[in-house]
């Protein structure tokens, strides 16, 4: 888990553009597999996912907050359904990112995603040696609310009708990538890293700790990613891990959270990049829709779980 801090100066947020492995390599080259862990669950969940409790509704006086105390009482401005989110690497090779801007002065940084040659064979260790291995970049761009630099566009949450439309999407700035915790079915994967002197092991120890140069806006060179065999998680408390249902009106919807969402990313399986969860969301006294003044929150109850599918409620 990672801290997320309110700010002091321009830290940065990662912007994703598409990345190929090189065409014609020598050595096949070992991919990641994204897989969405399900919607509200602690990392590495062993579990039903029904049974898990990492999520609330919480009522803010601060619209503008993005981690705003949750109140009972007061001038209620919005309401949120708040819940963890878990991804999880289960490939043949790490999610490995290197950025790099030549001089603090440029307010971008320059990434590329960086692939393991074969079983395990070498992995590149800066973003000099990246570029031979993805040849496309993407950039870094200003997030003056963030004291570490996160990678956008990785994740995606909405809030679906019956027929899929979007009713709420989210207002995630990005995130800051790691080895957080290890997945339930780790021993099942053939690649996942082992405790020995292979490069993979040696990232996935830097990768633990992690913390995509806190509290260094003036960094010039980034590493993040997540070993196979593990996951990253961002707890229902963290900043923007929620989406506003102040306007929702009483229904059945799901809550779809969708890793790698526009495919930017190069990973062996797409399949598994959604989990979601079915809920009702009730207002006070059976009201259709949102009252003039909110004294309570809509009672929200979970109905099922779906891991590995962007719809549950149907």
């Amino acid at each position: 888990m990672k801290a997320t801090a309110r700010f002091l100066a321009a830290a940065g947020v990662l912007a994703l553009l598409a990345t190929t492995p090189p065409a014609g390599a020598a050595t096949p080259m070992l991919l990641p597999d994204l897989r969405q862990a399900p919607v509200g669950c602690s990392g590495g969940w062993r579990g039903n996912p029904v049974d898990c409790k990492d999520w609330d509704v919480c009522m803010v006086t601060d619209v503008n907050a993005p981690n705003a105390p949750c109140v009972t009482t007061g001038d209620i401005k919005a309401v949120r359904l708040r819940f963890t989110s878990s991804e999880e690497n289960v490939g043949d090779g790490p999610l490995l990112f290197y950025a790099h801007r030549d001089s603090a002065l440029f307010p971008k940084m320059s990434v590329r995603q960086a692939f393991q040659n074969g079983e395990h064979g070498s992995i590149p260790d800066s973003y000099a040696a990246a570029q031979r291995s993805s040849g496309t970049s993407a950039y870094y761009e200003p997030a003056p609310a963030h004291m570490h630099w996160h990678l956008l566009n990785f994740e995606r949450f909405q809030l679906r009708t019956l027929g899929g439309n979007a009713v709420v999407s989210d207002r995630k700035n990005g995130f800051c990538l790691g080895d957080r915790y290890g997945v339930a079915d780790a021993v099942t994967l053939e690649h996942r890293v082992h405790e020995d002197d292979q490069p993979e092991a040696k990232l996935h120890q830097f990768l633990i700790y992690n913390m995509c140069e806190h509290q260094h806006p003036e960094a010039t060179d980034v590493t993040e990613g997540i070993s196979v065999g593990s996951g990253d998680d961002y707890r229902y408390d963290v900043d923007f891990q929620w989406l506003d249902i102040t306007s929702v009106a009483s229904g059945v919807y799901d809550v779809v959270n969708t890793v790698n969402p526009d495919r930017t990313l190069t990973e062996s399986n797409y399949d598994n990049d959604s989990s979601s969860i079915a809920v009702s969301i009730q207002w006070p006294g059976k009201a259709a829709g949102t009252p003039s003044r909110i004294t309570a929150p809509p009672v929200v109850r979970l109905l099922r779980s779906c891991p590995g599918t962007a719809t549950c409620s149907a």
